[in-house]
């Protein structure tokens, strides 16, 4: 249980406070999300559960974009750097943020590791958020677009288990495809739920360990580019 945020449990965080705490966030993001649009860095938000294969898509899509985009990511998590350690080894400038406690990323974390990166010579920047289907989705991290990775491994039942995140989503990545041929899930039924939660469903199919589908991802990635439409004055991150 994440003691900053209740995890939505109101005896744990008085309504009050937690309002407070998400509006001081949303200041924060707002800061951030000017910066990143001055700066021309399109900034993903990419959520979903521990194991879902965040990492291994971002791994996979830097060895696609290799040479041709420059790549920067945080990686949040409990505790260990090792994510961030599998992304800077796949090319992606990353620094780990430990939350020891919380269940989310939050934009001030965000913020505070930006300090440390050279961010403002990126194209893409990816927030890869703690391994969680519930706290991640109600806090602004300054972010482009909300991205969900949701293994088909987990079951069909999760967009419906979990409406929130995946009604905060801008797309949904499937992953693990591959191992599609030894499980037994309806992806009808998956994609219903989606469908069901979702205001305008965006689904694509990929698998970490093959690179299938990594390239309409990519191609997704730079449509939200050209859509952001961002001036290309790349400017100071202040306090």
């Amino acid at each position: 249980m994440c003691e900053e945020c209740g995890c939505g449990d109101s005896e744990l965080v008085p309504v009050h406070v937690h309002e407070h705490l998400l509006g001081d966030n949303d200041a924060r993001a707002a800061h951030l999300r000017e910066h990143f649009v001055e700066a021309n860095v399109l900034a993903i938000n990419l959520m979903g559960s521990p194991g879902s294969g965040k990492t291994a898509v971002l791994e996979q899509t830097a060895r696609a974009l290799a040479g041709r985009r420059r790549l920067g990511a945080v990686s949040g998590d409990l505790a260990t750097d090792r994510d961030a350690r599998r992304l800077e080894r796949a090319g992606i400038a990353a620094r780990a943020i430990t939350t020891g406690s919380a269940c989310h990323l939050d934009a001030r974390m965000v913020h505070d590791a930006l300090h440390h990166m050279a961010w403002r010579e990126l194209d893409t920047f990816f927030i890869e958020n703690v391994g969680n289907l519930v706290c991640p989705a109600i806090y602004d991290l300054g972010q482009a677009a909300n991205v969900v990775a949701l293994s088909v491994t987990e079951g069909e039942d999760k967009p419906l288990k979990y409406p929130v995140m995946f009604r905060r989503a801008d797309l949904v990545l499937l992953t693990k495809i591959d191992l599609l041929p030894h499980l037994d899930v309806d992806l009808g039924a998956l994609r219903d739920g989606l469908a069901r939660v979702m205001p305008e469903p965006r689904v694509i199919a990929v698998s970490g360990r093959t690179g299938e589908g990594i390239a309409e991802w990519i191609a997704w990635l730079d449509a939200r580019r050209q859509l952001a439409g961002s001036s290309p004055h790349r400017g100071e991150l202040v306090e």
